[in-house]
């Protein structure tokens, strides 16, 4: 009956990690020059497959991965190695690998079985290839069916724990390993031995005060032990050498070393020597274990649930309100009598938006997460199109709010694929016209004031203006040969409007332009377009930098109080009976400084009793959503401060025209007023 500890309270700690490797290992997959692979590339891959492999194989549960894993690595240590020349092909199938291998450690994440077809297909291929190079041919039997994992000869054929058999030689990889920890506590010790005699033989174990040496005969490598205790203890509490006596000597003369007899440094695990097999190296949550080692422990960083982390935002926003209201509450008190209640307060004032930044900050991710899923995006895309593109990106270490930098992926996928099939032209093409035959694609992101600026540009032959006015004209919309490009240019975001003469697998079927601005107008963003004939189209996104904060304008409407967003709010003012111009009956536009503004009454988008009607008495205040400007108008204005936004729709429901709630100093509830519903009122002279 085992003893061991309960290994799957680990398991959330790999499948993390294992993402973070994969995602690593196919940003150097895609950086590798074929023609000049860069061996710290290719060591940065071979680590990050050994380093999967190792944990799947120490849980024991995770079969398809550490096989498929295995195969893997074997061949990326033959081509690091030098034994096999590096082809595209082999990039292919190793981006292919890296697929199904994420595919597996979501489905074991899921508590389900992987894909076996997938499974069996990729690794019928990974075998192809070894057997290639290996100048073998394909045999019928165990060792060619789908699923089997062959070893490779050089490896031990024996499970980890069995003992060699009596005539095999004593050899470095069969010798005894002695595993020495430092700074153990009782219950981690007990935990540890635990676990090694589940890999080998215990020969012998000390304690002395809080270290603890174990001597283990097993046939699993130093950097698997390794591994293990390090799900256990940190890396720089574990040292693993190699005995120089074997085995049977050892027995036979019932003499177990201490700590300090005979042992060697288990084989170096950061670079291998060439004559080493696969199993020699070591990674512990994706770095070499020697440079684990050698760095600062691993207490300087800490992995925390989004959930946690979530809960502790919305807990600082509890305390914003309920500091707003003290401050609210004490304006009437006299300054003389409360000056320390007064200074407390305003004290309490400054801790609370320190520590509102700070917690925030916490959220803030960069977009690096985003940006490095892309290069594989435009190189299978551009295949596909039979177009060359390079990629570039500016400001990956500009942060954005989680929330938000998982909702933008999507959007600028559209936005990448749309640039490759439609913005840059196929090689024969763009010679033709005298540019270079390989097209430029940048990504960048910037912060500018409060909010987040992401561009996505390229080189390409540019919006065709005569397509768009000709498709727009046969739709009926609104257009001549005099409307200005960039009015034109937003009718690209017009529900099914698209101008791709056929439809292709990257874009064309036009419904997604439309879609990407809802997307990102749901996030309290906008998006702009600009292009040029023959030097190519840039499309900016402007979006806030967190959702769980606003600097907003309150407002006053009738007894209503609402909420503004003011990156939208430009100017403020009351206008004049000149000012105004009527349309009809029941619209009017506001002339301001030789621009006509259409007039939104707020009272009447929300059927506010008791509010003001005469335009004259009530204050304008101009908004601006994309390119479209408009007056809003109010009753009252009263005054500018960060709200904590609350979301109306996991407490309520979707109200049209508001984006969210917050609660105000007095503990009542305002509206947060959606800008974008407002313009498209504006827009389409409709009702919301």
């Amino acid at each position: 009956m085992s003893t061991g500890v309960d290994l799957s309270q680990f398991f959330e700690t790999f499948f993390d990690e294992a993402e973070e490797l994969l995602s690593d290992m196919e940003q150097c997959l895609l950086a590798l020059d074929i023609d000049d692979p860069d061996i710290g590339q290719l060591n940065a891959i071979f680590r990050a497959a050994h380093s999967i492999k190792g944990g799947a194989g120490t849980f024991g549960c995770f079969g398809h991965l550490a096989d498929t894993t295995h195969l893997l690595e074997n061949l990326l240590d033959a081509i690091r190695q030098g034994e096999m020349p590096l082809r595209k092909d082999m990039i292919d199938l190793f981006l292919e690998t890296k697929d199904v291998l994420t595919d597996q450690v979501a489905a074991y994440r899921g508590a389900q079985e992987p894909d076996v077809a997938a499974y069996d297909r990729i690794c019928a291929q990974l075998r192809e290839l070894a057997l290639e190079q290996a100048g073998q041919a394909l045999e019928p039997g165990p060792a060619s069916m789908p699923g089997a994992t062959p070893a490779p000869a050089s490896e031990p054929s024996l499970a980890p724990g069995s003992a060699p058999a009596a005539s095999a030689p004593e050899t470095a990889a069969t010798l005894p390993l002695c595993i020495s920890l430092s700074r153990v506590n009782c219950k981690d010790a007990d935990a540890l031995a635990a676990e090694m005699a589940l890999l080998g033989q215990v020969l012998h174990q000390e304690r002395d005060g809080d270290s603890l040496s174990i001597w283990l005969d097993t046939t699993a490598s130093a950097d698997d032990l390794e591994a293990v205790c390090c799900f256990i203890v940190s890396a720089d509490q574990v040292s693993v050498m190699r005995l120089e006596l074997p085995v049977a000597a050892l027995v036979a003369k019932d003499q177990i070393p201490p700590a300090s007899a005979p042992a060697t440094p288990a084989p170096p695990v950061s670079e291998p020597a060439p004559s080493e097999s696969a199993a020699s190296e070591s990674v512990v949550s994706g770095k070499p274990a020697t440079s684990q080692k050698a760095a600062a422990p691993s207490s300087s960083t800490i992995r925390v649930g989004v959930e946690k982390v979530d809960q502790i935002i919305n807990l600082v926003g509890e305390l914003v309100i309920t500091q707003a209201m003290l401050v609210q509450r004490s304006s009437t008190l006299d300054p003389v009598l409360h000056d320390r209640l007064l200074n407390g307060i305003e004290q309490l004032e400054r801790n609370a938006r320190d520590l509102q930044e700070a917690v925030m900050s916490i959220r803030m991710m960069p977009m690096d997460y985003v940006f490095s899923r892309f290069p594989r995006v435009v190189r299978e895309s551009a295949t596909k199109m039979n177009k060359r593109i390079r990629l570039t990106t500016h400001g990956q270490a500009t942060e954005l709010d989680k929330s938000l930098i998982e909702r933008i992926i999507d959007p600028l996928t559209h936005l990448v694929r749309n640039s490759i099939d439609h913005g840059i032209e196929t090689p024969e093409a763009r010679a033709a016209a005298g540019k270079d035959p390989e097209g430029h694609m940048m990504l960048s992101a910037q912060h500018h004031g409060g909010q987040i600026v992401i561009e996505v540009s390229d080189d390409g032959a540019g919006l065709n203006r005569e397509r768009i006015l000709k498709k727009a004209m046969a739709q009926g919309m609104a257009v001549s040969e005099h409307t200005p490009d960039e009015e034109l240019w937003q009718l690209i975001f017009a529900p099914g409007f698209s101008t791709a003469e056929k439809v292709t697998d990257i874009s064309g079927r036009g419904v997604g332009m439309d879609v990407v601005r809802r997307n990102i107008q749901g996030m309290g963003g906008h998006i702009q377009l600009a292009s040029r004939p023959g030097q190519g189209t840039t499309t900016r996104i402007i979006l806030p930098l967190t959702l769980a904060i606003l600097d907003g304008m309150s407002v006053k409407v009738g007894e209503e109080t609402f909420i503004l967003p003011l990156s939208h709010v430009t100017e403020s003012m009351q206008p004049s009976a000149e000012q105004i111009r009527s349309i009809s009956d029941t619209e009017h536009v506001l002339h301001v400084r030789g621009e006509y503004l259409p007039l939104v009454a707020l009272h009447k988008v929300f059927a506010v009793d008791d509010a003001v009607t005469d335009i004259t008495r009530s204050i304008a205040v101009i908004l601006q959503a994309e390119d479209v400007r408009f007056a809003l108008l109010v009753d009252h204005l009263i005054g500018q401060h960060q709200v904590v936004v609350k979301n109306l729709e996991s407490n309520y429901r979707k109200i049209p025209g508001v984006s969210a709630a917050t609660i105000l100093g007095d503990g009542s509830v305002a509206l947060i007023v959606d800008v974008f519903a407002l313009m498209r009122v504006t827009r389409d002279k409709t009702t919301i």
